[in-house]
């Protein structure tokens, strides 16, 4: 119930990214990894509403999305209300699948920025290498560990998704990578145009995942592609209508995966 002078409840969409392509460029003597990457936003989204008359994250998680195990999605909201300075209750609307390397958690943290009018970078970096991005949004060539972010022309495109029901640790991954036999990340690599280096280290630390690389690949008859460090694999093509389109799940096993196809949009995509 609102009376005279309530703030306004504000919805703010958070919408996924996929990383099309990822060049492991070298370490840091940080330990931090050089990236190039190619990243695009997606039409589906993670929905956060903002009450300014009162405090604490709520969430409603839809069927697929695996919301009730946030992992860092409900950290990075109240990290990214913590790097605003504001109060306010959030309710949150999980839609993007926990766990597949499509940036849920970091565009939940964009999403936050956005809200509060905050679009440093470097404040976003604080929170994570993907949320540079995601506060940007739309189409953009992606360096250094997520901090240099370069926008590039939108291109309509059309991806089929397939979320295994498990995550791959990143770290792992990026361990993989480095243990290689050969120097500078030998582990790399995959084919098509748009290989990621990341390929081989990310089957190396989640062994599973190639089962799934080959449902999808015999399905949409192409070699699918890893979504940075996984889970997610993904081929490009299919309808050209807008907004997701319903699909049945693939199984592998007695395991069901997440089928999803999505266009790319705009950084000022709007949801509509």
């Amino acid at each position: 119930m609102s009376g005279a002078g309530a703030r306004p409840r504000v919805r703010v969409l958070a919408p996924a990214k996929l990383t099309v392509s990822l060049k492991v460029i070298g370490v840091r003597p940080d330990g931090y990894h050089e990236l190039r990457s190619e990243m695009v936003t997606l039409d589906l989204a993670d929905e956060l509403e903002f009450d300014e008359g009162g405090t604490g994250l709520t969430v409603e998680a839809t069927p697929g999305s695996g919301g009730g195990d946030l992992g860092s999605s409900e950290n990075l909201v109240v990290r990214a209300m913590r790097e605003t300075g504001r109060i306010a209750a959030v309710h949150l609307t999980k839609r993007i699948p926990v766990g597949g390397g499509l940036g849920g958690g970091s565009a939940d943290a964009a999403a936050v920025l956005r809200w509060a009018g905050c679009a440093d970078l470097l404040v976003a970096l604080r929170l994570g290498a993907d949320v540079p991005f995601c506060l940007v949004g739309g189409r953009a060539l992606v360096e250094g560990i997520g901090d240099r972010v370069t926008a590039l022309p939108y291109e309509r495109r059309t991806f089929l998704l397939l979320v295994p029901p498990f995550g791959v640790d990143t770290a792992s991954v990026y361990r993989a990578w480095d243990e290689s036999p050969v120097s500078g990340g030998g582990l790399g690599g995959g084919g098509g145009p748009r290989a990621n280096d990341l390929t081989a280290a990310a089957m190396a630390a989640e062994p599973r995942l190639s089962a799934w690389r080959d449902a999808l690949g015999e399905l949409a008859g192409t070699e699918p592609t890893i979504a940075g460090s996984g889970s997610t694999w993904f081929v490009e093509g299919g309808p050209a209508e807008a907004g997701t389109v319903a699909l049945p799940d693939l199984r592998v096993g007695m395991e069901r995966g997440r089928l999803l196809r999505v266009v790319t949009v705009p950084a000022e995509w709007d949801g509509g």
